[in-house]
């Protein structure tokens, strides 16, 4: 008796869960003015954040716009303290901080010179300020704020011997973790993650932290890596990771996301096999009550590389390039979709 009384509050959970989460729908807003790829979002003060770009011959635009829901407006703001792209950037407190990335070589062919810089970004006063930065040097990671502590998790990495990461060069990733404390701006070191990757999207949730998606093996699409659809959570209390947990429905890699009602949203991103090249538009969501993945209605136009944040209770995501990378053709779109979480309640 007690195994059919625990299945009916789970399939009761199932449907209150599914229901809760068809509320929603898409509305186009502001289109973002300087369209681009490699962009990177976070809200505060109730407004979001566009920070980075990347041109071609891999060079950072550094960009930062702000944009207020309550105009429907965009400003431009001063530009990066350092051009560089595949930055993690999260909110805390107000602030936005920025973790490592990769910049431009100093001499030679373009690559990616994976940095260890950190930076604090004021919204209010549009500055920056120089914080100490990480013992590693990587790119493209996650950065979630939890409690009162940062944590940078996983990225990409240049293989021995190399100062960059190329293509055609050895590098790989890293599930290495780093807490950094905005109190007193010092690093140590945490658990690494069990599964080493980069282009992941993270998000806070019931006093954990959880990883999702992203590239295992190389730091490009192009070649010698693999998306994954691993979750994976970070108990800082325990200083531990669960594993096990469920999959998500598509494998990607380079999409972006937000928390809200207790759910991790993530949408965008991009696959390539021998056959295809994509990019995606399905969103996808995950309650970590019932360790469930639902999919909810896609995005209106489907990218990889594009900013997202949650700004009240939407999901903003912003332009982005709408094919996969690897053909030497950008495609960015202007297009700033954001998903209405109660939309059908209007």
């Amino acid at each position: 008796m007690s195994y059919i009384r625990n299945a009916v509050v789970v399939l009761l959970a199932l449907l209150f869960a599914g229901s809760a989460l068809a509320q929603g729908r898409w509305a186009k807003l502001a289109p973002f003015p300087e369209p681009s790829e490699e962009l990177l979002g976070a809200s505060a003060g109730g407004k979001l954040y566009v920070f980075a770009g990347l041109a071609p011959g891999w060079k950072p635009k550094a960009l930062v716009y702000e944009y207020d829901p309550a105009t429907d407006k965009w400003a431009k703001k001063k530009p990066m303290a350092l051009a560089s792209h595949h930055v993690a950037f999260t909110e805390h407190k107000g602030k936005i901080y920025a973790f490592g990335g990769f910049v431009l070589p100093q001499s030679g062919p373009p690559a990616w010179v994976p940095i260890d810089n950190a930076f604090e970004y004021d919204p209010a006063a549009d500055s920056w300020k120089v914080l100490a930065p990480m013992s590693t040097k990587r790119g493209s990671p996650v950065a979630v704020s939890l409690g009162d502590k940062i944590y940078v998790i996983g990225g990409a990495v240049a293989g021995p011997g190399q100062s960059a990461v190329h293509p055609a060069r050895p590098h790989t990733s890293v599930g290495t973790v780093e807490e950094y404390d905005p109190a007193t701006n010092t690093w140590r070191a945490r658990a690494p993650m069990p599964t080493p990757r980069n282009h992941a999207v993270g998000g806070a949730l019931n006093g954990k932290v959880y990883v999702v998606s992203g590239r295992v093996g190389a730091a490009f699409i192009s070649g010698g890596s693999s998306n994954v659809g691993v979750t994976e959570a970070y108990d800082p209390a325990t200083d531990s990771w669960s594993q096990g947990l469920a999959r998500m429905a598509n494998a990607r890699s380079a999409g972006a996301g937000g928390v809200w009602g207790g759910r991790l949203y993530i949408t965008g991103g991009e696959y390539q096999d021998p056959g295809m090249m994509a990019t995606f538009r399905s969103l996808e969501a995950y309650d970590p009550a019932t360790n469930i993945w639902q999919t909810l209605p896609p995005m209106p136009v489907s990218r990889h590389g594009l900013a997202g944040a949650v700004v009240g209770n939407r999901l903003h995501m912003v332009s982005g390039d709408v094919q996969s990378a690897g053909t030497g053709v950008a495609v960015d779109t202007e297009e700033h979709d954001a998903y209405d979480f109660e939309g059908a309640k209007k």
